[in-house]
Parts: structure tokens; sequence; C-alpha cells
């Protein structure tokens, strides 16, 4: 397997990453159409959206080759699809179909040699995500957990926090995500961070925003009710605390960025010092205040800033604001941060905090990926291969549309 032939020609395929989809769909269902029971293809969905998670997820894998930490992050993708009941042969299949999609789309970059690099990539790939799913299923993992809404809290016309109770006890760390789905969006999951430590009574809370035209986030915040039962996926995700109580933290969150930094803040104790930067939209998206306040009043050396545009502004000056506030504090090679929210602005104050002296490996986020009308949401475990596309035929042999 060489990294820099699988690196070139995924820069090429990437550029025509909407067709390379396309093809991949439909190439899949052409040649396995007993597959298609993994897609419900009832809802109309966002091949845009489709696109981006699974170009997210291979470019994550491309810029990791060599990572040692790579075949934990495989082993937790494989043990996450099983909540689409992926089985062996899948993978196989699935393989064939991009590989497929991949020759078409690299045109004349596409030869033997390339070829075989990413037949053995993938195989590499598929044995560690199998072998994932192997062990959760050997230490007694169910593929997802059924979960009973115990209450709802609603916040305005499009936001609700909903607390729910596993039946089987939910094992995570504060910080993490998990994929959510309603039974009646079969096949549908979008993931959502858990919004509090671990609780005695093994509750766990969930901040959904809605998302104009989101099937699941709609039925979620207008829809879902007190005595419902929701499907968690496996947790995952790698913004936990790790942070030695000596060392003072800075936690930055944005939106319903503030559900995995609540978590966060809930497993510290009162002899951790920390700072935390609130950024809202406007006033009226700081919703989550009271517990803002209990949290303060429980750790002494915890400062709050809260950040919002001025009467008027555009949303976007939140960000200035967040970047001049950020600049006027010291002590930023002391400091470990922590960045939860919108994509951008989590790129941007990453990209700005080594220049007020925080070291790069000091600075954690998951890796996130735009989830329509400028929604983001983190990049589940699973979402990136055997998640719902958009039916769009065309036969694989046909020539290419244009793009």
């Amino acid at each position: 397997m060489d990294p820099e032939i699988l690196r070139s020609s995924f820069a090429v395929v990437e550029r025509r990453a909407e067709f390379a989809v396309k093809y991949f769909y439909s190439h899949l269902f052409r040649h396995h159409p007993e597959i298609r029971g993994l897609f419900p293809l009832d809802f109309p969905g966002d091949m845009e959206r489709q696109r981006d998670r699974l170009f997210a997820a291979l470019t994550h894998v491309m810029e990791r080759l060599e990572d040692p930490g790579l075949p934990r992050y495989l082993r937790e993708l494989g043990k996450d699809h099983r909540k689409y009941r992926a089985e062996p042969e899948h993978y196989a299949a699935v393989g064939a179909s991009l590989i497929a999609a991949f020759a078409v789309v690299a045109g004349s970059a596409w030869n033997a040699e390339v070829e075989k690099a990413w037949g053995e990539a993938y195989g590499a790939i598929t044995n560690v995500m199998l072998q994932g799913a192997w062990e959760a299923q050997q230490h007694g993992e169910p593929p997802w957990w059924d979960a009973e809404v115990t209450a709802r809290t609603r916040h305005g016309d499009d936001l609700v926090v909903l607390t729910v109770r596993p039946h089987r006890r939910l094992r995570y760390s504060p910080g993490q995500y998990v994929s959510v789905n309603v039974p009646h969006l079969p096949g549908i999951w979008r993931p959502y961070s858990l919004a509090n430590a671990p609780r005695a009574d093994h509750t766990v809370d969930l901040h959904i925003s809605r998302v104009e035209d989101g099937l699941l986030s709609t039925a979620l915040v207008r829809q879902t009710r007190k005595g419902d039962v929701l499907r968690l996926g496996a947790p995952g995700g790698e913004l936990t605390l790790r942070t030695p109580v000596e060392r003072p933290l800075t936690l930055i969150a944005a939106g319903t960025g503030w559900a995995p930094v609540k978590a966060l803040l809930e497993q510290l104790d009162d002899t951790y010092e920390a700072r935390l930067f609130l950024v809202a939209r406007d006033t009226s998206y700081l919703y989550d205040r009271g517990a803002v306040e209990r949290l303060r009043a429980r750790l002494p050396r915890l400062a709050v800033t809260f950040i919002t545009p001025a009467p008027g502004r555009p949303k976007a000056q939140a960000t200035e604001r967040l970047l001049t506030a950020l600049g006027n504090r010291a002590g930023w090679t002391r400091h470990d941060v922590y960045l939860a929210g919108p994509p951008k602005l989590v790129e941007e104050i990453g990209e700005t905090l080594p220049s007020f002296g925080t070291p790069t490996e000091r600075i954690f986020h998951d890796v996130l990926a735009p989830s329509g009308q400028g929604n983001p949401r983190p990049v589940g475990a699973a979402e990136w291969l055997l998640d719902r596309p958009q039916p769009s035929w065309h036969n694989p042999s046909s020539r290419a549309p244009q793009v």
C-alpha cells in the first residue's frame, strides 16, 4: 500500500466528488440490489450532504495513513457500522463499487498500479473495521441502544433539549457524541453530542438544533415527545478531557457546541483552573444560562465570557468579538484548548490560537463536516458510507455526465 499513490489519485477523484458519489451508489445498487435494504429510499436526500460526509471521512483516512491512531478510528468505525446491520459481504460490495467509481472519475490518472494500491488499502481498512465489529459483539455491545425520552425542554422554535434513558447502560466519556435515529425514519442517523457527564440514573441529554429541511432534526425538535423511544449508536469522538489538573484549560463553544463543552465542565472538580467562552448568534441563543451559572458556582476557578454580536449586527461579528476577547487574554502557552461549534469557526479559531502561543498539539476538537444550511454536525463514525443517498439513477456503463 503506497500512501503517495493513494493521496495523489484521491486528489484527482475529489475534484469530481459529486459525480463520484452518484456513480458509487448507482454501481452498488445495480450490481448488488440486495443491499438496497440498508439504504432507505423513501425519503428524498441531499446528495451534496452525502458527498461531504463520504469525502470528509475518506480525507480523514488519507491524512492519517501513517498515523498510529488510524487503526483505533477504523475499529470504532466498524463497531458503529453495526447499527446499519452491515455484514462482511457488504464491505466487499462497497469496496468494489468504490474502486469502480474512482476508476471512472480518475480517468487517465487511473492505472493498474493505482488500482492495486486502492485494493490493498481497502482490504486493510476492511479487516480492521471488521475486527472492531467483532470485538464489540464479543463484549456484548448492542448495535444500538433503545432510549426512552424522559424529559423535553423547548428553547424557541428550533432547539430542544431531550433527556433520554437508555434501556441498557450506555458507557461513554464526557465530550463524546452518539448517532441518533427515530424508528419511523429508518436508516437516517445523525450524530449529536452527549451534553452531560455520566449520571447515577444513566440518563443523557441531547441538544438538538433543527436544520432547515432536515428530516431527523425536525422530527426530534417538533414531533418527539416524552415516552417516545429513540435509538442511540455507539459513542464516538475524541473531544475528551486529557488535561492534568495542574494545567489550566480554555473551552470555547458556539451554538450547540455548548453540549460537549458542558459535559467536559461537569467532569471537572473545583481544583481545575478553566475559562469558558460561550458564543451565540444573539442573546436569545444563550439558551442554557442557568446551567452555566450553576457550573460557575460549583467551580470557583472558572471564568466565563459570553460573546454575541452587537444588536442589529450580523452574526459573523460574534466571531470577530471572540477573536478580540481571546487576543486580550494571557497565558496561552500554558493552556489546553477545547473547541466545539460550526466548522468554519472551529477552523478559524484553531488556526489563530498558535499565534497567541498555544501549541498546536494542545488544541482539541472533533473532525467536523457540513450538515446542510450552515448547521454543522460532527462526522459520525458510520455516516460516511452506509447512510441514505439521494436516489439518482443512471447506467454505470454510460458516459459520465458533465459536472
